[in-house]
């Protein structure tokens, strides 16, 4: 086969090791979005605890971002990332298995719920910064928007996939019994993981062990300059608005409008399915009118979708939420794609680490501070008030990002700094930057 025809032929299919990164991390995906359904449903129906209660679970997976993410990139940057994903993902899958067992024993409580979604949300960080480490190592530089695309799309799928599946089996097995599905995703991860062939260079490693220093390091790499410093603030408004939403749906939903898990599988559903349609078109839009353009405006129509829910009623009246839902999870993937090859382009490769963790401290810790803000809400403006509430905020972010200092950039491989092999200074002027 030519080079040219060899070419044409989808990433995943002409490269081994990126398919089983695209195959594990889209089944990850897949057992993350069944459980994003069904540990809130344990919360509501089983468990019956309170709203405040419920809002807060949701952001449990993400508080160990906050508090452990800087020295977990540190340490995914000093030892091979293979077997960090394969520990990690090995002790997420027994930790979640123990719902389902603790269920069938009549032991289950609101504690292990919270123990559990803490602790397989550490386990999380560690092969999620791992695994986003690996993919600029899996393909070429060029690659990496194609890359990217595949891994937010086909990821989004198993997200709906998830919700979808894990929505009905919630409704017919039980939400603890639903767990199984997630457990079953996860070896299927490792699998693949297992199955990697990928060398890994033993990371370069000073004698002393200077962890503070490394992750300082990582943090001033996320400000140091103004494109990177954008990025971050604009995605930690739009988490911290947007998961104040999330957060109370399952409330919303079940509570509120009395519909079913199945409801709300399948209404979540739609977000992933829309942010599948919008990673397999994120190349030829991205192409036609600029990444910069997609990255600033993709938000406004994401803030609109995540609005409709508060249009929602019963039987026909959902249809609404679907319709926004799917806007907003194409916008959101959009945005998500662009960013990531940004970050990835300008980044060297030994700091990958360090750079995820510092971006997701702010910016997925945001989820964990949002699940805290909607518990708060809840009880002070009910719940459509606590979900207009966390809309108004997510629109700070594209205002920020259609009149902030990127305004005028089409594209943002042009703040990418100069080639040191070629000399080749960046194409827009540096008092931009």
């Amino acid at each position: 086969m030519s080079n040219t025809a060899e070419a044409r032929r989808p990433l995943v299919f002409r490269n081994a090791n990126f398919r089983r990164l695209w195959i594990s991390s889209t089944a990850g995906i897949f057992g993350v979005a069944v459980t994003s359904v069904a540990l809130p449903v344990i919360a509501v129906t089983e468990l019956d605890a309170s709203n405040a209660t419920v809002a807060i679970l949701a952001g449990m997976p993400f508080l160990p971002w906050l508090l452990f993410g800087l020295p977990i990139g540190v340490l995914v940057d000093r030892y091979r990332r293979r077997p960090i994903i394969v520990f990690s993902l090995a002790l997420r899958t027994l930790l979640l298995a123990s719902l389902p067992v603790a269920w069938w024993l009549d032991v289950l409580t609101v504690t292990q719920l919270f123990t559990v979604s803490f602790l397989a949300g550490l386990a999380a960080v560690f092969f999620t910064l791992a695994e986003q480490a690996l993919i600029p190592a899996a393909v070429d530089r060029e690659e990496l928007v194609e890359g990217n695309g595949l891994m937010t799309g086909s990821g989004a799928m198993g997200d709906a996939g998830g919700r979808a599946l894990g929505g009905w089996v919630t409704a017919a097995w039980g939400a603890s019994n639903a767990m199984l599905l997630q457990v079953a995703a996860s070896l299927a991860s490792l699998a693949a993981i297992i199955r990697l062939d990928l060398s890994e260079p033993e990371p370069a490693r000073s004698k002393e062990y200077r962890v503070l220093r490394e992750m300082g390091e990582g943090l001033r790499y996320i400000f140091s300059t103004v494109a990177l410093r954008m990025l971050l603030f604009t995605g930690a408004l739009w988490n911290l608005g947007g998961n104040i939403v999330v957060s109370l749906l399952v409330l919303l939903v079940i509570r509120s409008l009395g519909e079913t898990p199945a409801m709300l599988g399948l209404l979540t559903a739609a977000t992933a399915v829309g942010g599948t349609v919008g990673g397999l078109s994120v190349r030829w839009i991205a192409g036609r009118f600029g990444s910069g353009r997609v990255w600033r405006y993709s938000m406004f129509p994401a803030v609109a979708g995540y609005a409709s829910v508060l249009l929602i009623s019963p039987g026909w009246g959902m249809a609404a939420g679907f319709i926004g839902l799917f806007i907003a999870g194409f916008s959101i993937s959009l945005n998500i794609v662009v960013s990531t090859t940004f970050r990835q382009r300008v980044c060297p490769p030994q700091m990958l680490g360090r750079l995820g963790s510092a971006l997701r401290m702010v910016t997925w810790g945001m989820l964990a501070i949002a699940a805290f803000a909607a518990g708060l809400l809840v009880d002070l403006v009910g719940i459509r008030g606590a979900i207009l509430t966390g809309v108004l905020v997510a629109a700070l972010a594209p205002l920020i990002a259609a009149f902030g200092p990127l305004r005028r950039v089409r594209e943002l491989a042009d703040l990418e700094p100069a080639d040191k092999a070629t000399g080749q200074s960046s194409q827009i002027r540096p008092s931009a930057l």
